[in-house]
């Protein structure tokens, strides 16, 4: 199985390697054709577990490893490495060269780490780790060319991270507290500069120390400059309507280092857990994991109401501030009812978990859930603002893990990396690249 293994990392890097040399071919009027595809008719049936070949795909699709745990295994002694989230170096002269991943393990020894790899040469290596680190989680590079990351704990804290010239190791690691204490896990960054994080909390149910609804907020941080992320204010997003939709604005500025309480005071829109933020156009897409399937009532109680949707995405426009559902099981997407191979199973959209976009605007959605499916939606809306055409590009056949950490280089647009995570797999956790055969 080793030798497998590095077999198929060799071509990863290969194909890494050509597309780093070749991606000028790749104009954008010639981008939207690099990742067609024919929808799948089914999520995958663990029963059909493959570990060289875990994920169900589309034909004329292959999928290779890039890096998995017989390169660090950071934790060992049958512990997974809980790769999360990748990115790579979007601008500099070496664009797109280095792949940097989150690990989210909480409670060991170690700490938390950040890993990074060579996809030129495949070397990979711990770019940095901390005894104090917890479920680092969100991963993103920013455009003035540092690494930002944050901790999926209450009370969170926000990384910059300063590369060496050599990309491979830490110049300086700031913490910038200003952005906000929270349950981070999505991060993303728009053209003026501004960053948007949410809380990863079930603000419907759990509340805050008693009190529902409280957190599960969506975030703007503001910076006083451009490219400084230790001065600002953070605002909050607030809805006037049912069910978080409506018309929003940001509210504040509110209290970074108790962003959930004072978010919440200000007016902040609470949500089930939302987990991650996606900016496409003049959207700032947000996943939101667990819809209200689980709503608290007026005395704290909890409502459980099975008929109702797990899991959708809304979209907040930037200009008008309208927030409306995107994607929404029951809505443009089936519901899914059961597990593939139990009787009366349909497969549909649940548990949404990370976001990301491809090289044609689509959106592209990753569940945590097992089945782990990969989904891709069309930016293109109808009047109500939900997308028109959402897509089964891909599912996870491990019968213990779940996909996670979607992404496209802006360099690489033949090729969607993602994560594997607490496989069923003896030190199976790793970082997969699904690439297309041949273009059309």
């Amino acid at each position: 199985m080793l030798n497998k293994k590095l077999n198929k990392k060799a071509t990863a890097l290969a194909v890494a390697t050509s597309l780093l040399i070749s991606y000028a071919a790749f104009a954008d009027g010639h981008k939207h054709k690099t990742f067609n595809f024919k929808e799948l008719d089914s999520s995958a049936n663990a029963a059909d577990w493959n570990v060289e070949k875990p994920w169900k795909l589309p034909k004329g699709f292959t999928q290779t490893v890039v890096s998995d745990e017989s390169d660090l295994n950071i934790y060992d002694a049958g512990r997974d490495d809980w790769n999360d989230m990748n990115v790579v170096n979007e601008t500099g002269p070496q664009a797109g060269r280095f792949m940097y991943r989150t690990h989210e393990v909480r409670g060991v020894p170690e700490g938390g780490a950040i890993s990074v790899i060579d996809l030129k040469t495949g070397k990979t290596k711990i770019l940095a780790q901390d005894l104090s680190w917890t479920a680092l989680d969100g991963i993103r590079w920013t455009p003035w060319g540092t690494l930002v990351t944050a901790e999926e704990t209450t009370g969170g804290r926000f990384l910059e991270i300063e590369l060496n010239e050599d990309m491979m190791s830490v110049k300086a690691i700031h913490d910038r507290p200003e952005v906000g204490r929270l349950a981070h896990e999505g991060i993303d960054i728009d053209a003026e500069g501004n960053v948007y994080i949410v809380d990863e909390h079930r603000g419907r149910s759990s509340g805050c120390n008693g009190v529902v609804p409280c957190g599960g907020g969506i975030y703007k941080f503001v910076p006083e400059t451009y490219g400084d992320l230790s001065r600002g204010s953070l605002y909050v997003l607030k809805v006037n309507g049912a069910d978080g939709l409506g018309q929003g604005e940001w509210a504040g500025p509110i209290d970074p280092l108790t962003a959930r309480e004072s978010g919440s005071a200000a007016g902040g829109q609470s949500y089930q857990r939302p987990e991650d933020v996606e900016i496409i156009g003049d959207n700032l897409y947000v996943a939101i994991t667990e819809g209200p399937r689980d709503v608290a009532t007026a005395n704290g109680s909890l409502t459980f109401k099975s008929e109702l949707y797990e899991g959708r995405v809304i979209a907040v426009n930037m200009k008008n501030m309208k927030v409306s559902n995107f994607v929404k099981p029951g809505m443009n997407v089936p519901v899914e009812i059961g597990k593939p191979g139990e009787e009366g199973h349909q497969t549909g959209f649940d548990s949404i978990d990370n976001l990301a976009e491809a090289p044609n605007g689509d959106l592209i959605m990753i569940e945590d859930n097992k089945p782990s499916d990969i989904w891709f939606a069309s930016t293109k809306t109808n009047e109500f603002g939900a997308s028109k055409k959402v897509k089964l590009f891909a599912s996870l056949t491990d019968p213990e893990a779940e996909g996670t950490g979607i992404y496209f280089s802006p360099t690489d647009p033949k090729t969607l990396y993602v994560n594997i995570q607490h496989s069923a797999a003896e030190d199976g956790d790793g970082t997969w690249a699904i690439t297309r055969k041949h273009d059309k």
